[in-house]
């Protein structure tokens, strides 16, 4: 299991004009290939059991850790909670991961979380809050990634923020796409997935997926997340999860466990936009990612 170490903090009153001046603690979290597997089983890695490019990242002979893997490394939480966001009527919007460097298969790693932005847009229409973290390698001081997260805290608008700016959504070609990939999730996919991070019963416990208004309980966004990058690795860079410099997604809709994600893609130089769906349903949209040549 991964091993992580999660320092408090405290936040008397919420200053929105001070987001960026909370005093978060650092996250330091010890991980091994095994941690890397258990992620890349909760993303759809290993459902074709003679795939060879899948094996690597579930098999210890050539191991490879998966582009995304960042999003659950230092997690930080529902630290939203304690700046007074209704974390319930929190929806995640947007997650980027720049990496910078290769991921390796074992490492000790630390973040600290701080505040970017929380826009409002007014009473009736909700709050962005924006936030990021840089995942160091402790034994190296080497940055591996930068991710930073963009939420719809909806029921939080009108309470002032840090800027007015909302985010622009990466366009989509107007064309046909240049290549698609379909893969299956397994109907184990969120139990295995919550392992790695974001225990949320909703992802696990039908009475609380009932109350919630699903019918059972639905898959994480971040590993729809991570089928979008599987299916990236294998259809334009080869199972080679070094040449991913940047990957961007919106979630439009949930997943369901055992449902297939057909993602489309879109290539324009080192460019790679995509959307993901689940039968007609757009379920990732105004995705992009930077690619290195082969």
């Amino acid at each position: 299991m991964l091993q992580t170490e999660l320092l408090p903090y405290e936040i008397d009153q919420p200053d929105f004009s001070r987001l960026r001046e909370l005093p978060f603690e650092e996250i330091r979290q010890s991980y091994t290939f095994h941690d890397c597997v258990l992620y890349a089983l909760g993303t759809g890695y290993g459902m074709d059991p003679v795939d060879r490019g899948q094996l690597d990242f579930v098999y210890e002979r050539n191991p490879k850790v998966a582009c995304t893997m960042p999003s659950v490394l230092s997690h930080p939480g529902e630290w939203p909670r304690d700046i007074g966001i209704n974390y319930v009527k929190m929806v995640h919007l947007i997650e980027r991961i720049d990496l910078y460097n290769p991921l390796p298969v074992e490492a000790t790693v630390a973040a600290r979380t701080h505040g970017i932005d929380f826009i409002d847009r007014g009473h009736r229409k909700g709050a962005l809050l924006v936030s990021g973290r840089d995942i160091v390698n402790v034994s190296t001081g080497v940055v591996l990634a930068r991710v930073q997260q963009t939420a719809l805290c909806r029921s939080d608008g009108g309470r002032g923020g840090t800027s007015t700016t909302l985010p622009v959504p990466h366009e989509i070609p107007n064309r046909a796409p240049d290549a698609e990939c379909s893969l299956a999730t397994s109907p184990q996919a969120a139990l295995l997935f919550r392992q790695s991070a974001d225990r949320n019963a909703l992802h696990a416990d039908p009475d609380v997926a009932a109350q919630a208004g699903f019918a059972r309980p639905i898959l994480h966004g971040l590993s729809t997340m991570g089928v979008a990058g599987h299916a990236l690795v294998r259809t334009l860079c080869g199972y080679d999860p070094t040449r991913v410099r940047t990957i961007e997604c919106r979630f439009s809709s949930p997943v369901m466990p055992g449902d297939t994600i057909r993602v489309e893609f879109w290539l324009d130089g080192d460019i790679a936009s995509f959307r993901a769906h689940v039968g007609t349903k757009v379920v990732l949209d105004h995705c992009w990612a930077r690619i290195d040549p082969a």
